[in-house]
């Protein structure tokens, strides 16, 4: 095997997840998901060479794990040095597992020219289990809805990819106690959830391909925004009995209603969240809703406000070339 002396570098965005389609497959799909990239969290990382396995920067016991099980699989050496410089908060709703599965699936495929692509890397790491957003935003950046999964689907789909206009705006609204269902306990969320009606999927299609995604198009946030709110209510009040409610976070739950009196719209909770979010249009808007539920909210000190912008590309693996080492 040979190994380069290059440093490879990996961009993996965070994601807003705004929802599933159809949570029974009662149309003959299960799932199907609609989810946009952001800019302003990834996870980055730098793997080069090291005489043994080396973690720097931001120090991550998942990361260390997860890239031992890696090198395992792909049957490569880990004389690395693994520098995590930012990192997407674990558990919140941001896609945070699968984005380090890919980034460290794709540095070590650039390191050791194993030319594996972003859904060999979802396969390798079983991710794209339900959602295939974050792959899909991974590949390309931008809003996506994905097709579910079929009798043989690997990796879900992408069914729709679509720029989101520049002065779109995510508010996101963290609590900073709490983190979602994830691992096994979301695994057996999911088993206990109630059959979702076939009615609902139905309804739930029509309105994100024939108002969502036109909506979205033309431009029109107003319309696109109260498609993935009515989405989110649905699901939300779907995934309640597992997760206490619409919300998982009372206090975000509260702020995010707030955001929505004061002109916010796509009211939701992405993933299993804590973490919920709005959107608004242009960024002086988006700001001054900021500053008002900062305001409002300054005693719930585990609340925590983020303005997002869309990421209309996908991520990035960049190569710092050096020379051969046998």
């Amino acid at each position: 095997m040979k190994a380069t002396q290059n440093k490879i570098t990996v961009i993996a965005p965070a994601r807003l997840h705004m929802g599933f389609i159809d949570l029974s497959g009662s149309l003959g799909r299960h799932f199907g998901s609609i989810g946009v990239a952001l800019n302003e969290i990834n996870t980055r990382l730098s793997i080069s060479y090291a005489d043994q396995l080396l973690l720097t920067g931001i120090q991550s016991e998942r990361a260390l794990q997860s890239i031992r099980q890696l090198c395992d699989a792909l049957n490569v050496p880990d004389k690395l040095r693994l520098d995590v410089s930012s990192s997407i908060p674990e558990h919140v709703g941001l896609g945070s597992g699968t984005q380090l599965a890919i980034a460290l699936g794709l540095a070590l495929s650039a390191y050791y020219d194993l030319g594996l692509n972003v859904r060999d890397i979802a396969r390798l790491t079983a991710r794209g289990a339900r959602s295939g957003i974050g792959i899909a935003i991974f590949e390309q950046g931008g809003l996506v809805v994905d097709g579910g999964r079929g009798e043989h689907t690997i990796t879900p789909p992408v069914i729709s990819r679509m720029n989101v206009p520049e002065d779109w705006r995510f508010i996101l609204v963290f609590d900073k106690r709490g983190q979602g269902l994830h691992g096994d306990a979301e695994i057996q969320a999911f088993k206990e959830l109630p059959t979702f009606p076939q009615q609902e999927a139905a309804r739930l299609c029509y309105l994100l391909m024939m108002q969502g995604l036109p909506a979205l198009a033309e431009d029109d946030l107003s319309l696109f925004g109260d498609v993935i709110t009515q989405l989110q209510s649905s699901v939300g009040a779907h995934f309640a009995s597992a997760q206490g409610g619409i919300f998982t976070s009372n206090e975000v739950a509260a702020a995010v209603q707030f955001l929505q009196d004061q002109g916010a719209v796509a009211i939701g909770q992405t993933s299993w969240g804590p973490t919920g979010f709005c959107a608004a249009q242009g960024v002086e808007l988006a700001e001054q809703l900021k500053e008002q539920v900062e305001q409002k909210f300054s005693h719930f000190e585990n609340l925590s406000i983020l303005v997002a912008s869309a990421r209309n590309s996908g991520g990035e693996v960049k190569i710092e070339r050096a020379l051969v080492r046998n």
